[in-house]
């Protein structure tokens, strides 16, 4: 009597989220993320909080890992992890480097208004930080981007929070720092500006597939 076939793994679904900064500049999470998220299994958060209630509320929604971003000091979490999932080695981190490799690449994205914005050993950094992951997930760059390097998938959801232009030209009005001028200039004057975006992860038997959903 031939043997029956083996079921397939089920699909795992991870909501993935970054730069919620809540309620640092918003005052709570948009209804919208809670619909996106909506039937996940898991939710990956990578970092820019700003609060633990924010990781309370998507809890709500499914078991929440996180790390810590540039803005959430006093938050008692690690600054990147491995989870395994499904078989597969997820890499988890904010992305934040020192100065000394943003400013240049900040300068450049002002001098072009947005236009090129080179990510200066971006990749390599990521890589070297999880050499042994299946995917990478990272935020902190506000710009959503799914691409595969050297067979790893390297993937940033976009932000929850996205500066819109009346809100960098209220921010210039306060004198910041020279860093923080450049890269409100570029939100100020770029005519392509990103939209807020969460994004999922699926896992299944033909492997890892990412999407990402501007809202």
């Amino acid at each position: 009597m031939p043997r029956e076939p083996e079921p397939a793994a089920p699909t795992i679904r991870i909501g993935v989220i970054a730069d919620t900064h809540c309620p640092e500049f918003i005052d709570r999470l948009p209804v919208r993320v809670g619909e996106l998220l909506a039937g996940v299994d898991l939710i990956l958060h990578a970092g820019d909080i700003t609060s633990m209630d924010t990781l309370a509320e998507l809890g709500r929604i499914a078991p929440v890992e996180a790390v810590r971003g540039d803005h959430d000091a006093g938050l008692e979490l690690p600054p990147r992890r491995m989870i395994e999932v499904g078989g597969r080695r997820i890499g988890l981190l904010h992305g934040n480097r020192s100065h000394l490799f943003e400013e240049p690449a900040t300068f450049i994205g002002t001098i072009s208004l947005g236009l090129w914005w080179p990510r200066l050993g971006l990749d390599r950094f990521l890589r070297r930080a999880f050499p042994d992951a299946d995917v990478i997930v990272y935020g902190h760059t506000h710009f959503a981007s799914s691409r595969r390097v050297g067979g790893v998938l390297l993937f940033n959801p976009g932000p929850v929070y996205q500066v819109t232009a009346g809100e960098a030209d209220h921010r210039l009005a306060r004198g910041p720092s020279w860093f923080a001028w450049s890269w409100l200039q570029v939100i100020r004057h770029r005519r392509d500006r990103p939209r807020p975006s969460v994004g999922r992860l699926e896992i299944g038997p033909r492997g890892v597939t990412a999407s990402i959903l501007p809202f």
